[in-house]
């Protein structure tokens, strides 16, 4: 046991046979592909001047971080449930045309997690920092297209556990704003109904007023 997170007793587990089965899969992840409304969301973060992007990473994370579930992860070979997560995010250098690899620590206040995450890209020099850290979710926007099916490239790495947040460009239809979201998760500790928890969760999040 660490600060960070606990180490899971598999014996007694109750995934143990499900997280077996997957764990030895020749493509342990899946990715789903939906759409959210974020209407009311969008109009409360330019309300505030907030950076999107970074504002649907805090609220992603916030929300991912209720759902056990999404905590979990493979640490030399154990499985282990962390406490918290915290974020690592794509910037892109407009210059270059070439992106970072930004981790940021996750905060309580949407206001003060964008300003804390934006001072970390601009002040980031590397375009990678080093190995990504377990304890984080992985978030990479295409916000130049709305989509409606994304694939991401393989480590062939089958303990890598970190789910990875994807969301495109939004648009208008039927009076709302719309955006292609997707997750990609590890079978071995996430089902279905655990991203049908995240989405739902997610969902009335975006549509609340308390942001």
């Amino acid at each position: 046991m660490t600060d960070k997170y606990i180490e899971i007793d598999e014996q007694n587990w109750k995934r143990a046979e499900h997280c077996r089965i997957f764990r030895n899969s020749l493509e342990p992840c899946y990715c789903v592909t939906l759409e959210l409304d974020i209407t009311r969301f969008l109009h409360k973060v330019k309300e505030k001047k907030l950076s999107f992007t970074l504002s649907m990473i805090f609220a992603v994370t916030k929300c991912a971080n209720r759902i056990e579930e999404f905590r979990y992860r493979f640490i030399n070979g154990k499985i282990v449930l962390y406490h918290k997560i915290n974020t690592t995010f794509t910037y892109l250098n407009p210059e270059t045309e070439l992106f970072k690899v930004v981790p940021a620590e996750m905060t309580d206040s949407m206001d003060e997690y964008v300003r804390r995450a934006g001072e970390a890209a601009e002040n980031q020099t590397e375009y990678f920092t080093g190995p990504l850290d377990n304890g984080i979710f992985l978030f990479s926007p295409l916000p130049w297209v709305s989509y409606t099916h994304i694939s991401h490239t393989v480590s062939g790495k089958k303990d890598n556990a970190i789910p990875l947040f994807d969301w495109g460009k939004y648009f208008a239809r039927e009076g709302k704003i719309l955006l292609p979201f997707s997750v990609q998760v590890h079978h071995s500790f996430v089902d279905g109904i655990h991203v049908g928890k995240l989405v739902n969760g997610l969902q009335e999040y975006l549509n609340s007023s308390n942001l």
